[in-house]
């Protein structure tokens, strides 16, 4: 009989009580029975540390509150055994057949050094946020190419040597929940390893998100240190919400938004912008139907502003980085410290 890969599962966990007794269940009910269970606590105050303990899982605990989930999965990888690490979000629910599917991966695939899945189109929590958003990831990831050119801790596994070859995360750049797992990817692909998105792999994210938290990740957490990578490494990827698509569809919503006050000198304006608008809805035509098979044409009908949000606030963060940017390598380039 063939011997099974040893794969380590690591949830890197804060405060997370509320979920972790659900996340290590459905791990512990695996059909795969060749894994160990690591959970790298990060300095909770509730009791999180408990629960890992009671639900049989090796406690790693982190040196100091909140170093964040790049440094914990690394102290993960550390006491880790198997040759493939497993990185499970404290909020995820995986399914029955997820770690067999993973290992059937690595095996089938020996050319990969690392893949990840999605979240599914089932979210636990019932708002319109919170479906709105975990629908919204589901669909790009389920329309990207198989062929990745980044990465996802929510639900990924690497090859242990390849996770060394890298260095690991960034704990560094990134001390809080960010793009910790994107920028590896980024340094797995500019390497020449290969990446496979599984869209067969779907876990149930359980996280509540309303407009304030939702809002702050977005732009803080992900669109800010995100259109830095892209401008430092100076690459972006024609793939999951980078497509070229979408580019123009952010253009032309900030266009529309520039334009909006010339409708009071020239009314003929409105036609261009409700233009815009029309192409927008057409470039993303799939999106909404995905939306209108899913949930009905009421939710539809309130993702289109949000949609259109989401065009706004990541383009003008772009702008806003790529504008700082290119001052601050223009003044280096005349020998002027730059402004912090």
């Amino acid at each position: 009989m063939e011997k099974k890969i040893l794969i380590s599962v690591i949830v890197p966990v804060y405060n997370g009580e509320k979920f972790l007794a659900k996340c290590l269940d459905a791990l512990n009910a695996s059909s795969y029975g060749s894994f160990e269970l690591i959970v790298v606590d990060d300095g909770s105050t509730d009791m999180s540390y408990e629960i890992a303990l009671s639900k049989g899982a090796k406690v790693i605990r982190t040196h100091r509150r909140q170093s964040g989930p790049a440094l914990a999965r690394n102290l993960g990888v550390e006491q880790a055994v198997g040759d493939i690490v497993f990185f499970v979000d404290a909020d995820v629910v995986v399914r029955q057949d997820t770690i067999a599917r993973i290992a059937d991966d690595f095996i089938k695939h020996p050319e990969i050094a690392a893949l990840f899945g999605s979240y599914d189109d089932d979210p636990e929590e019932k708002n319109f946020l919170s479906q709105y958003r975990n629908l919204f990831h589901h669909f790009v990831h389920q329309q990207a190419s198989p062929n990745a050119a980044t990465f996802w801790a929510g639900c990924g596994a690497m090859r242990r040597e390849s996770f060394n070859v890298v260095g690991g995360f960034d704990g560094v750049q990134y001390p809080k929940p960010s793009i910790e797992d994107i920028e590896i990817g980024y340094r797995l692909f500019g390497k020449g390893f290969s990446i496979l998105l599984d869209k067969e792999i779907c876990v149930k994210h359980l996280k509540k998100w309303e407009a304030g938290s939702m809002l702050r990740a977005d732009i803080f957490c992900r669109a800010f240190p995100w259109s830095k990578l892209i401008l430092k490494s100076g690459k972006m990827v024609n793939d999951l919400n980078l497509k070229h698509s979408e580019r123009i569809c952010a253009g032309l919503v900030c266009l529309s938004i520039l334009l909006a006050p010339l409708v009071f000198i020239r009314p003929a304006v409105l036609v261009l912008i409700l233009g815009c608008y029309a192409t927008v809805i057409l470039l993303n035509h799939k999106l909404y139907r995905f939306f209108l098979h899913k949930r009905g044409l009421f939710f539809s009908l309130l993702v289109v502003p949000w949609h259109f949000l989401f065009y706004i606030y990541s383009s003008a963060t772009f702008t806003w980085c790529w504008f700082t940017h290119t001052f601050s390598n223009e003044q280096s380039k005349i020998g002027v410290a730059p402004i912090k």
